[in-house]
C-alpha cells in the first residue's frame, strides 16, 4: 500500500469477534492502534505466531536459486565459497556419497586437458622429480 508517497509494508492482523467466534483478518500498518470493532462490537485481537522465514532451504542441485538466493547477500568471497561448499555436501549426500556437479566439472575439465585431472580430485601429485601428497 502507498500511504504519502511511500511504500507501506501492511501486516495482517486477525481479530475475533466476542460472542460468535467468528474471525477476520484486517490490514493495518504498524503504527495504527491494533484495534478492530464493527457494529459497535468490538473484537478482540488474535496473536499468532509470525510466520516469516529468512534464508529457507534451498534446492542444491539448482544454480538458479543459489544466485537468486545470494545475489544480494552481503559477504566475503570466502564466505561464497562455504556456502557452495554446503551446497556440494547436500548434493552429495542426496546423491550417495558423491557431487554429480562436482563430477561433471572434474569430467569437463580433464577433457579440456588431454586426461590431465584436477588437483581437487587428487590426492597426489606426481612427475619425475618430486611426489607430493594432500593429505
Amino acid at each position: 500500500m502507498i500511504l504519502n508517497n511511500k511504500i507501506e509494508i501492511m501486516p495482517l492482523y486477525v481479530y475475533k469477534h466476542p460472542e460468535t467466534e467468528e474471525h477476520k483478518e484486517v490490514f493495518q500498518t504498524m503504527h495504527e492502534k491494533h484495534e478492530y470493532s464493527e457494529d459497535g462490537v468490538e473484537w478482540r485481537r488474535v496473536f499468532v505466531a509470525p510466520n516469516a522465514s529468512i534464508d529457507t532451504r534451498i534446492d542444491p542441485f539448482s544454480q538458479s536459486e543459489f544466485r537468486e538466493r545470494t545475489g544480494s547477500k552481503k559477504g566475503t568471497v570466502g564466505d561464497m565459497l562455504d556456502y557452495s561448499a554446503e551446497m556440494s555436501a547436500q548434493r552429495a549426500e542426496k546423491s550417495g556419497g558423491k557431487d554429480p556437479v562436482k563430477q561433471k566439472f572434474f569430467n569437463d575439465y580433464a577433457k579440456k586437458r588431454n586426461g590431465q585431472r584436477h588437483l581437487a580430485e587428487k590426492n597426489t601429485y606426481e612427475s619425475k622429480n618430486v611426489k607430493v601428497d594432500y593429505d
